[in-house]
């Protein structure tokens, strides 16, 4: 397939341009940036990775004019994989919903129409499942954020514009995924803070939550986009990967670190008491990563010896 493809800088979409890549597809990636070395430190290395698998198109965002045209006059594009989302200070509660709906959506009637009249009948939009009525858990299914928020509002603008197009659109909902080339968060910090030999902290561990090895999202990933539409307008599918507790998924993470990384991987749970945000929301759908070729343990390698090269340094 010719897939044209936002957001490819990001940690997951990186990984998912790979993998549609190794298995035969022909990525068009766009990227804000006017050059790769506009990039900085791991997105950095990221984008790098992606300039042997994927055709480069620089300072193009959605949207805008030049985003349209490369949508349309003759693309020949079998589905638009919109990645991409506005997340700019998406922890804070100041999160701006309208500039990040505005952004995630610019223009979407005239990209889609574009789109058709170019001959491309299929699309795939990220989302999340901290947004609202995504995955399982406490009801009402709330937002977790206004970023959460704004994701689920850019998800109702695509289905109201594909169906008025007759566009088959799919959503791929993603949990928390963790592995190689990540941003510093909850897995980079524990992986750290070994390496520097001291006793990790966990201070949220009775939220249950669905983490997931970043190498088998991405195959989900391309066997979404690669699945026919066949006659349904809308598809949606939530992979799922380690669901369980937050005290639990680190006993997991250390157990399989300790001997990798060659260190005690020591960790000290807090006592829970204060639940601001809800305390299940996990994805449901079972992800056959076997079926797919994928090796949990190789996974598990990989993401050691990445810590190893790049913390213990």
């Amino acid at each position: 397939m010719k897939i044209l493809f936002t957001g490819g800088s990001s940690f997951t979409g990186a990984w998912f341009i790979q993998e549609l890549a190794k298995a035969g597809h022909e990525v068009h990636a766009t990227f804000t940036a006017r050059a790769l070395a506009e990039y900085q430190g791991v997105r950095a290395e990221r984008v790098r990775l992606l300039m042997d698998c994927c055709t480069p198109l620089w300072d193009c965002a959605f949207g805008q004019d030049k985003f349209i045209e490369l949508a349309g006059k003759g693309g020949g594009w079998d589905v638009l994989c919109h990645h991409a989302a506005n997340v700019t200070n998406y922890k804070s509660p100041d999160f701006d919903i309208g500039a990040a709906l505005s952004a995630n959506t610019l223009n979407a009637r005239r990209v889609l129409e574009a789109l058709k009249q170019s001959g491309c009948r299929k699309m795939v939009l990220t989302g999340s499942v901290f947004e609202q009525n995504e995955g399982m858990g406490e009801q009402p299914l709330r937002a977790f954020s206004p970023y959460g928020l704004s994701k689920g509002l850019t998800s109702e603008v695509f289905k109201y514009w594909c169906q008025h197009y007759g566009m088959a659109l799919g959503k791929f909902v993603i949990p928390n995924p963790f592995g190689p080339y990540e941003e510093p968060r909850f897995t980079t910090y524990l992986a750290k803070t070994w390496l520097q030999g001291k006793k990790a902290g966990v201070n949220t561990p009775a939220y249950v939550r669905d983490n997931i090895h970043v190498s088998l999202l991405a195959l989900a990933y391309r066997a979404f986009v690669e699945k026919p539409s066949g006659e349904a307008m809308f598809a949606r599918t939530n992979p799922c990967g380690y669901v369980e507790s937050q005290g639990a998924f680190a006993q997991r993470f250390a157990a399989e670190m300790t001997a990798r990384l060659g260190v005690p991987c020591q960790l000290g749970l807090a006592d829970q008491q204060v639940f601001e945000e809800p305390r299940i929301r996990i994805n449901h759908d079972d992800v056959d990563g076997k079926g797919m070729g994928w090796s949990e343990s190789a996974s598990w390698d990989e993401l050691a010896d990445y810590y190893l090269k790049r913390l213990k340094a």
